[in-house]
């Protein structure tokens, strides 16, 4: 256990002091309950769960991403700040920052549920997500919870929301954003299709490739890769990697276009 919590610790960027306090971000009702059962009410109790630090996590994260927000957006009105906040705080959202670091490899499950593939819920990873930020304030204060915001929640993510925002697209509609920038440029039409599908049923994994279709109505060059526990997020991924590779690199679909449109990547 101390080398799982070693390696988490590594990518969330703290080091924790009470390494009881992750341990306890990290475990799922159904384990505590699974203890209880198995030693008794009065047997010797060795999990607390996480749901307390969820409701702490949740918070702050909040606290965190609105203060960002509100420092890093002067000409945001309260409307626009409430919407993007309310998009980086979803559960959508931050079951895709569970997924960056690996947090669904570390959380703490009884046998069934282990067995179920519940690790791999987005609800599931949302609240662990938010209980680790707990946890991350109550070792260290705001500042670690600060930066993890900034490494991982924030970041390029603003930057997509903000140019939506300006052009009125839906929030958090990658694919309509996305749709709406190639129609502007006149650069054709995404077409999205799905390359793999990995796991069992219920614990499916898809990789969706989008490509612009050409003029003669062909799929052209790949633009981005994106995976999802559904057809529709990796389809909403994959849009938003396109989006942010063009946001990233300021280029327009029509000008300079050979080095964004090669052959995309292997998304693991």
């Amino acid at each position: 256990m101390e080398a799982v919590i070693t390696e988490l610790e590594v990518a969330l960027g703290h080091a924790f002091a009470d390494p009881e306090l992750l341990l306890c971000a990290l475990t799922h009702r159904s384990l505590a309950n699974q203890q209880i059962q198995e030693n008794g009410a009065d047997g010797t109790f060795t999990a607390a769960d996480n749901e307390r630090l969820e409701f702490l996590g949740d918070a702050v994260l909040g606290l965190v991403i609105g203060e960002a927000l509100f420092l890093g957006h002067p000409e945001w009105h309260e409307g626009e700040l409430t919407r993007v906040r309310a998009q980086l705080v979803s559960r959508q959202h931050m079951a895709k920052v569970a997924s960056a670091v690996s947090l669904g490899d570390h959380l703490r499950l009884s046998r069934g549920e282990d067995r179920s593939g519940l690790r791999r819920k987005s609800t599931v990873l949302s609240n662990t997500m938010e209980a680790v930020i707990g946890a991350l304030f109550l070792d260290g204060g705001l500042e670690p919870v600060r930066e993890f915001a900034r490494r991982y929640v924030t970041g390029e993510t603003v930057e997509l929301l903000a140019e939506q925002l300006r052009s009125g697209a839906a929030l958090g509609n990658y694919k309509s954003a996305l749709q709406e920038r190639l129609q502007a440029e006149r650069a054709g039409s995404p077409v999205y299709r799905v390359k793999s599908e990995s796991g069992p049923d219920h614990r499916k994994r898809f990789l969706v490739e989008v490509r612009i279709k050409t003029s003669e109505g062909e799929p052209g060059k790949a633009l981005a890769r994106g995976t999802g526990t559904t057809k529709k997020h990796a389809e909403q991924d994959a849009a938003r990697r396109a989006l942010a590779r063009l946001t990233k690199t300021r280029t327009s679909v029509n000008g300079h276009t050979e080095t964004l449109y090669e052959e995309a990547e292997e998304i693991e």
